[in-house]
C-alpha cells in the first residue's frame, strides 16, 4: 500500500486527491506544522533529508516533490485516465501546466506570503515602520503585479478551454489547484476573473476532491 507522509495545509493535499482520482488504496502518516514557525516538524527528515512534504513510499520506492510524485503515480497507475496520450497537443499542454504550477505560478504567491508575514512579525518597535515600508514597496512594486500577470494569463487560457490541458480533466488540473487556491486565499483572485473562479467551483465539486479533504483534514486554503 502507498504511504503518504502528509503535512497539514500543504501541497501534499494534491497527492491525496490524485490517489482518490486513481482509486488507489493509501495510508496517511500525518504531520503538523509548528504553530509558531509554520515549518514542518523535524520528524519528516527521517523520511526525506529536506524534511518536506509530500513524500510517498510505495514498496521500496520513495518519491518526493509534488510534480515528481504526480509523474510517478501517473506513469505507474494511471492507464491513460488523467494524462493525455503522448505526442498530442493536449499532452504538451499537460506537461507545461504540470511544471508551470510550481515553476512560475507559486513563486510570487510565496513572496507575497513572506512579505505579509514580515509586516506583522514581532520585532523592536522602531524597526516596524521600516519593515512595513520595505514589504509594502516589494509587494506593490513587484509581487502584486507579477501575481496579476499570472492570474490574467491563466484566466485567458481557461477562457478558451474548460481544463488546463484541454477538454478533459487531467492531473495537470490537480497540480494547478494549489496556486489557484492560494491566489484565492491571499493573492487577490476574485470574481473579476470568472473562469478561474469557475475552475475552483468545478474542482471543489468533485467527489474525489471532497474525499481527499475529508481524509487529509483541515485545509486552510479553503477558508474556515
Amino acid at each position: 500500500m502507498i504511504v503518504v507522509h502528509h503535512l497539514n495545509n500543504s501541497r501534499s493535499q494534491r497527492i491525496l486527491w490524485l490517489l482518490e482520482e486513481l482509486g488507489l488504496d493509501y495510508e496517511i502518516k500525518r504531520y503538523d506544522r509548528d504553530p509558531a514557525t509554520m515549518q514542518a516538524p523535524s520528524a519528516l527528515r527521517a523520511i526525506h533529508p529536506l524534511g518536506k512534504s509530500p513524500v510517498i513510499v510505495d514498496g521500496a520506492t520513495v518519491v518526493a516533490e509534488t510534480g515528481a510524485v504526480i509523474d510517478y503515480l501517473i506513469e505507474s497507475y494511471d492507464n491513460g485516465r488523467l494524462a493525455p496520450a503522448p505526442g498530442t497537443d493536449e499532452h504538451l499542454r499537460y506537461r507545461y501546466w504540470l511544471h508551470y504550477a510550481e515553476g512560475s505560478a507559486m513563486p510570487p504567491l510565496l513572496m507575497k506570503l513572506v512579505f505579509d508575514r514580515m509586516s506583522g512579525s514581532a520585532m523592536p518597535f522602531f524597526l516596524r515602520p521600516v519593515a512595513r515600508m520595505i514589504a509594502g514597496k516589494a509587494i506593490s512594486g513587484y509581487v502584486a503585479p507579477q501575481i496579476a500577470l499570472h492570474l490574467d494569463f491563466m484566466e485567458a487560457e481557461l477562457a478558451e478551454r474548460r481544463w488546463f490541458a484541454g477538454g478533459d480533466f487531467t492531473a495537470a488540473d490537480i497540480m494547478m489547484s494549489f496556486p489557484i487556491e492560494a491566489a484565492r486565499a491571499r493573492g487577490g483572485l476574485d470574481t473579476d476573473r470568472p473562469h478561474l473562479m469557475a475552475f475552483l467551483e468545478s474542482i471543489h465539486a468533485r467527489e474525489c476532491y471532497r474525499r481527499a479533504i475529508e481524509r487529509g483534514g483541515h485545509y486552510a486554503l479553503l477558508g474556515g
